[in-house]
């Protein structure tokens, strides 16, 4: 077995040596290509682009992050993902009383992270929501070229649909280099 790199799909079109756009593939022994493992795929730097809620009782989505939201994960080879999604229009809190309200447009966690099949799992060591510190979190995500999307478990959110069970629906984009 071997190990080289390739790039995803369409992923380097026009931009020779694009270290961001690259993932390991191996090698079989007889030197035709194998697929890229998940975690293969996942490591990098990749950009929010959107970020969907749905509740789970009525199906109706929550614009809980807004129509531009912002944000970056990192998933490392050794293993660790940080997190920081920010939500739209966020502004500097003027008073105490504003600090609350922005807490409910950020996710925010980093920790040590696994994958299993189509899902990636961390173990949660610091957060923005201390009730995340010490849990396991399961994402599925499906990687297409340079685009990931991500759906969580139905679950209750500290941020959001008061105490009622959502899931939220993420896409990100491989950051470029430089980016």
């Amino acid at each position: 077995m071997g190990l080289r790199y390739r790039a995803p799909r369409n992923a380097t079109q026009g931009r020779e040596n694009s270290r961001a756009s690259v993932f390991p593939v191996t090698t079989s022994d007889d030197g035709n290509p194998e697929q890229p493992t998940l975690k293969d795929q996942l490591v990098g730097t990749w950009n929010l682009v959107s970020y969907r809620v749905e509740e789970k009782d009525t199906g109706t989505f929550i614009n809980a992050m807004g129509p531009s939201p912002r944000g970056r994960v990192i998933f490392t080879p050794d293993g660790w993902v940080a997190f920081n999604l920010e939500g739209s229009h966020r502004h500097p809190a003027e008073t105490e009383a504003d600090y609350p309200g922005l807490m409910k447009t950020l996710v925010a966690y980093i920790g040590r992270y696994r994958v299993e099949g189509n899902q990636w799992i961390k173990q949660v060591q610091t957060a923005w929501a201390p009730e995340w510190v010490g849990t396991e979190q399961r994402r599925t995500v499906v990687v297409s070229g340079t685009t990931a999307d991500v759906t969580t478990p139905w679950r209750k959110m500290p941020n959001w649909a008061q105490g009622r069970l959502s899931r939220s629906l993420i896409r990100f984009q491989r950051a470029e280099d430089g980016a």
